[in-house]
């Protein structure tokens, strides 16, 4: 069978040669939208769509893969109607709810027999309203897909009728299309059974788990998910981390599991294998502060752990119960001040607009901050999704009606739970000016020294250390510590030698900084900040720089930032010429200069503040 696994945009969106960026009316953004509303995350393509292509391509259909999450809807039009597919698939999240509704009405127009299936997030919980709503969709797969998906291909495949499909919602032909939900389908008991992403699919992300144990009211991970965890065997882990890392330019892998550390007996396995491995990458990873230990965070930055991600949410005991956290304030302090003793960045999700969030609370959560000092934070306003408590909660209270996210234009339900306007408007004062990422504490070269006499012989400690000591103006100390963590084999060359050519060029040996770039593009060339630099350089060369004594700013950093490059399917990049022929897909093409994106702190996190739940309309 050929399948389209597609991931669709949040709304017909404007070209460049159309009149305005309202030129689709309702089926454009929403009126209040403003650039920056979209999280940067968004436009990744999820997770999922690549475990669906993986089993489909292991099962030996033909496969591809397609983000569409940035492209004119002209050009969605264009490629749907070139592509001929038996089986079209697409990821549904609240963002991009109403694009999935308009790209499977193209679909059906130009080619009607096919079979539009959707999954995710935003159909599991609101499947028979999907297919109510959306006529073009012919199936909602429930929560995990990966059975589903495949049992309706083979259905398809074989001529068969897709009715009945445990784990599916779908449209009765015996009993005039009335919508059923289907039997209930079990969760994969062994992940290790499914074939992996990584195979196939070149992404930065991998997941090794699936689930969370706990349950706060604004998270959706059950609804998908079901309650509970289950994880992939420390060597199934460990084949797709050497797959991902062989993949991609740029040695560093987000994981991004619900919560990685949930069973610490595995991660310490895991981390020890790698260190025996010899894995030479870096990775990040999310979490709860209540599944951390001394050991295990040295154990982790060890394997190459660069950063945590925390849910921390709230710095107010009250707020941190009723969203039902289960963690507290001493917790948070404790875990961070234990990654932070082995050198590994911590980085907190703090919300606004909980439960029973007031002013008072909210700068409770402002001092908390101060006294915690992570590395990094950034807020995000209240969302409330579809399967979530805060949803059900919602619908109870009779200020929220499930029909509102078929009805409404909104990008997402933004809105605080119970605050009233006075505090909504401080809320929201107080988000627009500190909106995105925003850069805590700094670690110095004493902090950097303490770390390294715990972990003397551990590339990164001397790496941080010697930016540290470069910073300080130590160019003799920042040099040999710098050297240190390449001769004891740092996982990202390219940029030891950029802190040595920018040495270079602080003592003003000019021709020893172009030597250095020059060796750094050649070893390990694909990180911004090189290609930043050497760019800088260059034309500092051509402006007659050195004679005319004109400044020159590099960029010195080597912390963890992801390079994506900006190619299909991870994101919606050009697609190839050849894109509607159904071929085996060719090898990936060698990423270029330039060709990045860069999750810099002025894209991190959505700029959309919290709007007013009274412009609802509950429908009766």
């Amino acid at each position: 069978m050929r399948i389209a696994l597609v991931y669709p945009p949040p709304w017909k969106i404007a070209g460049p040669l159309d009149a305005h960026a309202q030129s689709y009316g309702e089926d454009g953004p929403p009126p209040e939208y403003k650039q920056g509303d979209l999280d940067a995350d968004f436009y990744q393509t999820p997770y999922g769509l690549f475990a669906l292509g993986a089993q489909a391509l292991r099962a030996g259909h033909q496969v591809k893969v397609l983000n569409l999450s940035g492209f004119a809807w002209t050009k969605v039009e264009e490629i749907v109607a070139k592509l001929d597919a038996d089986v079209w698939g697409m990821s549904c999240w609240t963002a991009n709810r109403r694009g999935v509704r308009m790209v499977s009405e193209a679909i059906k127009r130009r080619h009607p027999r096919s079979h539009v299936v959707v999954g995710g997030p935003h159909a599991t919980p609101l499947g028979p309203e999907l297919l109510r709503h959306y006529e073009d969709v012919d199936t909602v797969c429930v929560g995990e897909s990966d059975v589903t998906f495949l049992e309706i291909v083979s259905r398809l495949e074989k001529g068969e009728s897709t009715a009945g499909i445990a784990g599916s919602v779908y449209r009765d032909p015996a009993a005039r299309g009335e919508i059923v939900v289907g039997p209930e389908r079990k969760n994969v008991n062994d992940l290790d059974d499914l074939a992996s992403p990584h195979e196939y699919f070149d992404t930065h992300i991998l997941m090794t788990s699936r689930g969370c144990p706990w349950s706060c009211t604004f998270c959706g991970a059950e609804t998908s998910w079901g309650r509970g965890f289950r994880a992939n065997s420390t060597d199934y882990v460990l084949d797709a981390m050497q797959k991902v890392s062989a993949r991609l330019p740029v040695k560093m892998i987000q994981i991004k599991d619900d919560t990685f550390t949930t069973q610490k007996k595995r991660v310490l396995e895991l981390c020890q294998k790698m260190r025996e491995r010899k894995m030479g990458f870096f990775w990040s990873c999310d979490t709860r502060v209540d599944l951390l230990s001394d050991d295990l965070l040295r154990e982790m930055r060890l394997a190459g752990c660069q950063r945590l991600s925390l849910g921390v949410e709230s710095g107010s005991q009250m707020i941190l119960d009723k969203i039902e956290k289960k963690i507290t304030p001493a917790e948070i302090l404790e875990s961070t001040e234990l990654a932070r003793k082995y050198g590994i960045k911590i980085r907190y999700y703090m919300m606004l607009g909980n439960r029973g969030e007031t002013k008072k609370t909210f700068e409770e959560t402002l001092r908390f901050l101060e006294k915690a000092r992570p590395h990094e934070y950034v807020f995000s306003c209240l969302s409330i999704y579809p399967g979530t408590k805060d949803f059900h909660a919602a619908e109870k209270a009779g200020w929220l009606n499930r029909e509102e996210f078929f009805t409404g234009t909104f990008q997402e339900l933004k809105t605080p739970f119970d605050a009233d306007d006075e505090t909504m408007r401080f809320l929201n004062e107080w988000f627009f000016a500190n909106h995105g990422l925003r850069v805590g504490y700094r670690d110095t070269a004493a902090d950097y020294e303490a770390i390294l006499a715990r972990l003397p012989d551990y590339h990164a400690a001397h790496m941080d250390l010697g930016a540290a000591y470069y910073h300080e103006g130590k160019l003799d100390l920042a040099e040999t510590h710098v050297k240190k963590a390449l001769e004891l084999g740092y996982p990202c060359p390219g940029l030891v030698y950029n802190h040595l050519a920018c040495i270079a060029q602080a003592r003003g040996d000019y021709d020893g900084m172009m030597e250095l770039f020059t060796l750094a593009a050649k070893t390990d060339p694909q990180h911004w900040v090189l290609i930043n630099n050497v760019t800088a350089a260059r034309a500092w060369f051509k402006s007659h720089g050195p004679e005319k004594k004109l400044p020159l700013e590099l960029v010195v950093r080597h912390d963890f930032q992801l390079l994506e490059r900006t190619v299909q399917p991870t994101l919606p990049g050009p697609l190839p010429d050849d894109y509607a022929e159904w071929k085996p897909p060719p090898a990936p093409a060698p990423a270029k200069p330039g060709d990045v994106f860069v999750k810099t702190p002025d894209v991190e996190g959505s700029k959309k503040g919290l709007g007013d739940k009274k412009r609802l309309r509950v429908i009766e």
